[in-house]
């Protein structure tokens, strides 16, 4: 009993020692927490003053800001207004002047008005005085009708005649010394431009031929290109366009044709055939066609090579091309694309020393005759092809009228058109460049001896000077000295009209008088 006593004792005090324990163990976590709260509260206290304080620092900042803004935006409307006092002030001067100049204006207009009005009073009154003195002329001319029983068409006609006959000789005599001045002057400056102009030119005085020569190592080869029964041979003229003389030539072969392009094909094919040594058809057909496609190649070289010589820029690629073909085409024996640079060059200088546009005068030489590289395809003129050709490809107006006109198929109207004709007669006029057949020779002289015997009055007419010049004898009691020179011009304007010649044709009329008597 005693322990259980002991045991409920111990158990009550040991539970009052706990509560106790944990009464004063909270009451002190609970100072603890108040006196953190406190402290927490007292940095709170502490960061809200400071937060009062910045705030009230930025408050003042901002106010200022906004003072200084007003200030500011003061000063903007100040200036504003001054500003506008000012162009309002200039305006009001502005004003002031214009009203003052339609014050001076209206004056003016007032005064033109005044001088209108008076010029045209004076107009009438002139007008009168030409009815009064028209009127004056016609009765004069009237009484004068009445008086000679002539009308004032035969007084004229009959006044002409009488000048005419009376003062003929001396008209004929100061007409002649007029031309011979003016013709001596014009070939005087004439030559010294066209020899500044030729001496710049330094050309070869060579022609192309219609054959080409082939060589080979021997004659053993002329078999093989013959083939057997001909077929190599036949084969190859086929192929090539061309004609292929195998004769007693030792140790070369002769290719004949007009068309410069066939001959050239068939001389690097030929000559490829004889290196390689494998002649038959198959094998001609293949170098052919190789030789072909190496050619066309070769025509847009030689345009680019002639387009940079002659300094010409922004040509179309496709008629650098055209141009390059020039070099495969003839004219009398003359290279087509040496004949245009040439022509080209000559109408350059001759352009600079009168004064014309060298650059136009220059292309349009080198262009003029572009048109004979396809002249064979299409129909028509090669002077009107070339203009159609340089249409095409945008060249200027001027470039392609030169080239249009330059054998007057088209009227010239520019100074370029004239120089273009005149350096294309040089260039083809000049000893050598050109050869001719004597059949085609012997036509021109027959045409222009035909041609001035056409004429009435003309006695006799000779072609001389390898058709350079003509010369026409009249029969003196038909023909006086003022017909024969009409005759000249007439004749000249037949030729030009009727035939095609290189270069110029000149025409002298001679009117001869023998007085014959005889002593008895």
């Amino acid at each position: 009993m005693n322990t259980i006593i002991s045991i409920i004792i111990g158990l009550v005090i040991g539970g009052a020692s706990v509560y106790t324990f944990l009464v004063w163990g909270g009451k002190k976590r609970l100072r603890k927490f108040e006196d953190s709260n406190k402290r927490k509260m007292e940095a709170a206290e502490r960061k809200l003053s400071d937060l009062e304080h910045k705030a009230g620092i930025a408050e003042n900042k901002l106010r200022e800001k906004i003072l200084d803004a007003k200030n500011k935006a003061l000063e903007i409307i100040e200036e504003a207004k001054q500003e506008e006092r000012k162009m309002r002030t200039q305006l009001e001067k502005q004003e002031e002047r214009l009203i003052s100049k339609e014050d001076v204006l209206e004056k003016k207009l007032t005064e033109v008005e005044n001088i209108r009005d008076a010029y045209s009073k004076k107009e009438e009154d002139i007008k009168i005085q030409e009815e009064k003195i028209e009127a004056l002329y016609a009765e004069q001319e009237k009484k004068l009708s009445e008086i000679t029983k002539l009308s004032k068409e035969d007084a004229q006609k009959m006044l002409l005649e009488n000048v005419e006959r009376d003062y003929k000789d001396e008209i004929v005599s100061h007409y002649k010394h007029m031309v011979q001045d003016i013709k001596e002057d014009a070939n005087k400056d004439a030559k010294n431009i066209i020899a500044q102009a030729i001496q710049k030119i330094s050309s070869d005085v060579t022609s192309e031929a219609t054959q080409t020569m082939v060589d080979i190592p021997n004659d053993d080869i002329k078999g093989r290109i013959i083939g057997r029964e001909g077929r190599n041979i036949n084969a190859f003229e086929h192929l090539t366009g061309v004609d292929v003389i195998v004769d007693d030539t030792p140790n070369a072969i002769m290719i004949s044709g007009f068309d410069l392009v066939r001959r050239y094909v068939a001389k690097r094919s030929l000559e490829k055939l004889v290196e390689d040594g494998r002649i038959q058809p198959a094998r001609i057909e293949q170098v052919v066609e190789e030789t072909k496609l190496e050619v066309h190649q070769m025509m847009k070289e030689f345009g680019e090579k002639a387009v940079y010589e002659m300094g010409i820029t922004g040509l179309h690629p496709d008629l650098v091309k055209i141009i390059g073909r020039l070099r495969f085409r003839t004219s009398y024996g003359q290279n087509v694309l040496k004949h245009s640079m040439e022509v080209g060059y000559i109408a350059a200088s001759i352009a600079a020393e009168v004064g014309a546009d060298a650059t136009v005068a220059k292309t349009a030489g080198f262009l003029h005759d572009v048109g004979k590289a396809v002249d064979h395809e299409i129909e028509g003129s090669h002077a009107l092809i070339s203009a159609e050709i340089l249409r095409k490809y945008g060249l200027s107006k001027e470039i392609v009228h030169a080239a249009e006109a330059h054998h007057e198929e088209v009227p010239m109207m520019t100074a370029e058109a004239m120089i273009v004709q005149a350096a294309d007669a040089i260039s083809a006029a000049r000893p050598g460049a050109r050869r001719e057949t004597l059949t085609t020779y012997l036509k021109r002289l027959q045409e222009l001896e035909t041609l001035g015997l056409s004429f009435e009055g003309v006695e006799k007419c000779y072609a001389i000077q390898a058709g350079r010049e003509i010369r026409v004898f009249v029969k003196p009691d038909e023909i006086d000295d003022t017909k024969a020179i009409k005759l000249s011009h007439d004749i000249v304007k037949k030729i030009e009209a009727d035939l095609a010649y290189p270069g110029t044709i000149k025409v002298q009329v001679i009117r001869e008088m023998r007085a014959i008597d005889v002593a008895k």
